[in-house]
């Protein structure tokens, strides 16, 4: 499967059409495929990653759901949807796959990146980050320090979600959140690690911490502009874990709707609403970060 290898290594355990739903996701955002053209085709994509057409199928379905694409179908190559927003425009709320990788790429436009994270694990950041992380190896993008703090839940505590239905005395649900949270974390440090090789030579610092309860929520800070905030939604639903079924309350935190608040001085769409919220953000990670949290290290 031909997927690019940073997209692989991130989502670590995604199943193959989320990894190519990942990879045609990052051509779109970074414009390799532009708003109003057709995708290749079905044969052909399938042909390209070496997988069957279902799973190509299943992969445009997911961006069709994030509205990224239109007329996706079996007869015809779907079309990369038009932009809906003009740079004056607000900027509406969006899965979070698609919302946080936009405004991630335009965070890494600036000379000193600074990116807060607090969520359940670092997946949805990690993914967010494939593109500017290659478009600043390519020289394209050319920060001098990226500085990225992450907020994750502590492995000790008794997690609110993912749990089992009826019987919580099963910790399979905790122990793979575990796994997935230690994995994402460390290959988002690899990956940020890797700039430091990067024609602009960025000073790279990644730090983490461990929150003492299960955030019900995830937050994105980008710059001290912008803030971006999306609820878990708590679904019961069935998967194999271990090799058995586990039906078990759980988010889906690539799902999840961010909504967006801008400085005022940072676009024009700012309001002092939005200034007062990205401010209260910032200063509540920051109480965080200094106060509640603790050490977190990442299982080798």
């Amino acid at each position: 499967m031909t997927v690019n290898h940073e997209s692989t290594a991130l989502n670590g355990q995604a199943r193959p059409h989320q990894l190519v739903a990942d990879a045609l996701r990052a051509r779109i955002l970074s414009g390799e495929l532009r708003p109003g053209a057709k995708m290749p085709t079905q044969a052909k994509l399938a042909d390209e990653f070496g997988v069957e057409r279902s799973v190509i199928r299943q992969a445009l379905e997911t961006l069709k759901d994030e509205r990224l694409i239109t007329n996706a179908s079996r007869g015809a190559p779907a079309t990369v949807a038009e932009t809906r927003s003009g740079p004056s425009e607000p900027s509406p709320p969006e899965p979070a796959t698609v919302g946080l990788a936009a405004h991630v790429a335009k965070a890494f436009t600036a000379p000193h990146v600074q990116i807060d994270a607090l969520c359940l694990t670092a997946e949805t950041l990690s993914i967010a980050l494939t593109e500017p992380i290659r478009r600043v190896h390519a020289g394209q993008l050319t920060p001098r320090s990226v500085e990225v703090r992450v907020l994750l839940p502590s492995r000790d505590i008794n997690l609110a979600f993912p749990i089992p239905v009826g019987d919580h005395s099963d910790d399979r649900p905790h122990r793979r959140w575990l796994g997935q949270r230690d994995f994402q974390g460390k290959a988002l440090r690899t990956f940020l690690y890797s700039l430091r090789s990067a024609p602009s030579g960025a000073d790279v610092s990644v730090s983490f911490r461990a929150l003492p309860f299960t955030p019900p929520v995830k937050m994105y800070i980008l710059n001290n502009q912008e803030a971006l905030f999306g609820y878990y939604m708590i679904t019961q639903r069935e998967e194999e874990i271990e090799d058995e079924p586990v039906e078990m309350f759980d988010a889906l935190g690539m799902q999840s709707i961010l909504f967006p608040f801008r400085k005022a001085e940072a676009a024009k769409d700012g309001a002092p609403r939005d200034t007062t919220f990205v401010e209260q953000s910032q200063l509540w990670f920051n109480a965080l970060w200094e106060t509640i949290t603790s050490d977190l290290t990442l299982t080798e």
